[in-house]
């Protein structure tokens, strides 16, 4: 069973994907660490990702789906997959679900539910370690992250670029989520990340194996 995986910023998203990647053994397809990856190979798909990149064009949605079923076929054929921040629109959303039904993958999507104010809160109090990228909440007091780098602000993590962001996924992504209404779970984000992991594991674990 693979799984898509939809929220807002702010909702713990990632955090929560990687988690449960690692209890149900899930890869995890997240479309900018595989542009990274894939721009580094001498592979034909490498170097027309590499191109488009260095010329600073948007990578279109049909290479985007080249990249997809390339990383399927660099997988074990019942290993499970997570996919985080893919689809971001309906028009992504479709592409995606043919090449899923193209392949006979079994998939549901997991949305986090988050008020826009709780979001907005969370993102304007975060901090982000300058190394390894870990996001830490406003109540974590340290001033380094647990790998030992400083801990930052994001220069868009401000009011206004936020509310932009969060008008883009109301406008662009939410669309895309009413594409899998007969497939979705949905999860109260609003709790802690702790309580939010445990809420979700109780409601995966009746349909993941372990």
């Amino acid at each position: 069973m693979d799984l898509i995986f939809f929220g807002m910023q702010g909702s713990g998203k990632g955090t929560l994907g990687k988690a449960v990647a690692d209890r149900y053994g899930m890869k995890i397809f997240e479309t900018g660490s595989e542009l990274r990856k894939l721009s580094h190979e001498e592979s034909e798909l490498g170097q027309k990702v590499k191109s488009i990149v260095e010329a600073g064009n948007l990578v279109p949605n049909e290479v985007v789906m080249e990249i997809v079923e390339n990383f399927m076929d660099s997988l074990d054929h019942d290993a499970p997959i997570l996919f985080d921040g893919i689809p971001r629109k309906a028009t992504q959303a479709k592409s995606l679900n043919e090449v899923l039904d193209k392949h006979n993958r079994e998939y549901k999507a997991v949305l986090l539910e988050l008020s826009e104010e709780t979001a907005l809160k969370r993102l304007t109090t975060r901090r982000i370690c300058k190394s390894c990228k870990a996001v830490y909440p406003a109540a974590y007091s340290e001033e380094n992250c647990e790998c030992g780098a400083a801990l930052v602000t994001r220069s868009d993590d401000n009011p206004e670029a936020i509310k932009t962001r969060l008008k883009n996924f109301q406008e662009e992504t939410i669309p895309a989520i009413e594409l899998y209404k007969d497939k979705l779970i949905i999860i109260d984000g609003e709790p802690s990340i702790e309580d939010v992991r445990e809420d979700t594991f109780e409601v995966l674990d009746k349909i993941m194996p372990k």
